[in-house]
């Protein structure tokens, strides 16, 4: 797929947009005021694999947790300021990789002049955070609700404040709990700037529906070239953010340096624990760097014919299974031994 052409911004030691890669995001749920915890959470993430962790900085107190976790990860961190303009200042004093506002709501020209002027000064980029639920009285009051045109009125109205004191370093985001709305916005933010898009679904719920309205929203727009960095938003643990959002990439096929797992849905033809199996495969494969096609598949229908594209598979049998390879049977073995025969087959490629 052809990506959309944005503008390529530089952030700690990556980048966001162009040619680089699509990042992926997640924030901290610890209480600001649990530095130990916060830091904790931020090791946790970045282990992960997350590209950019973001963090709230809801008072001057919380500018404390800024150098800890700059120390404890190497991913990018972001500090999420509102209202107060002295905190971007103080964030960006304490050395943040980058700040989240959005300018509309931090007062006057002069202390958006104040952020953007030592933001460029010490080279952090600011994303702007249009949310359905924050768009300014006069804007609403156009369109009658948050729509998508009103969404992108608003966050390109914030860029050119930026824009007008010499700050072009800018990420956007504009995100709606709303799936169809989300997806109208980007389509039209892309259309109409340059600027790395940051894309989600706010408020998108808890693991299972959260992770069905990302991937529909986030994927989408992915599938069309839009989109330079995401974070998967759920009532539930970062991590799980992370791994959904990884998982996004792979499926497709904008992630190739970990295994794609493949396994069908079992049928009346089953008779081995194929569910049992293909969870068991996944979790030991959840450490694996190897760009690898695994198939977990129920029975020799499925196996070495529908899965023949597959680097390495198994294929149930009754009480037995096949290895195979590239669509090449290997061998035969006892349904106890298959789990440990797969995984010897993968190290060996």
């Amino acid at each position: 797929m052809e990506r959309r052409k944005s503008k390529k911004i530089k952030l700690a030691n990556t980048y966001i947009g162009g040619d680089s890669e699509i990042l992926v995001q997640s924030m901290l749920n610890v209480p600001a005021s649990d530095i130990e915890g916060s830091v904790a959470q931020a090791k946790e993430l970045a282990a992960a694999g997350c590209q950019v962790i973001r963090f709230a900085i809801p008072n001057e107190e919380a500018l404390n947790l800024i150098e800890p976790i700059k120390e404890a990860v190497d991913a990018a961190i972001v500090a999420d300021i509102h209202f107060d303009y002295r905190l971007a200042l103080g964030a960006a004093e304490r050395g943040i990789d980058k700040i989240r506002i959005n300018p509309g709501n931090i007062g006057d020209d002069s202390r958006v002049k104040a952020v953007a002027d030592i933001c460029k000064q010490k080279g952090i980029p600011i994303r702007i955070g249009v949310n359905s639920g924050s768009l300014e009285k006069e804007i609403l009051a156009k369109y009658g609700s948050p729509t998508p045109q009103a969404m992108v009125e608003s966050a390109l109205y914030h860029a050119r404040l930026l824009e007008k004191f010499d700050f072009d370093d800018i990420v956007i985001s504009i995100k709606s709990s709303n799936v169809n709305t989300m997806i109208t916005a980007y389509e039209l933010a892309a259309q109409q700037c340059d600027y790395p898009l940051h894309l989600g679904v706010t408020e998108a719920g808890t693991e299972r529906m959260g992770i069905i309205k990302s991937s529909i929203g986030i994927g989408s727009l992915l599938a069309h070239g839009i989109g330079d960095t995401i974070r998967v938003s759920l009532t539930d643990s970062p991590i799980k953010e992370v791994f959904a959002a990884f998982d996004i990439l792979k499926a497709l096929g904008l992630k190739n340096d970990s295994p794609y797992l493949i396994s069908c849905p079992t049928c009346g033809r089953t008779k081995i624990d194929l569910v049992s199996l293909a969870k068991q495969v996944e979790e030991r494969l959840k450490d694996c760097k190897k760009p690898i096609k695994v198939a977990v598949m129920g029975c020799v229908v499925n196996g070495p014919g529908e899965a023949k594209e597959a680097d390495i598979g198994i294929a149930g049998g009754d009480g037995n299974g096949l290895i195979f390879k590239k669509g090449e049977i290997l061998r035969k073995v006892d349904e106890k031994d298959l789990l440990e025969e797969l995984m010897k087959e993968i190290e060996k490629l």
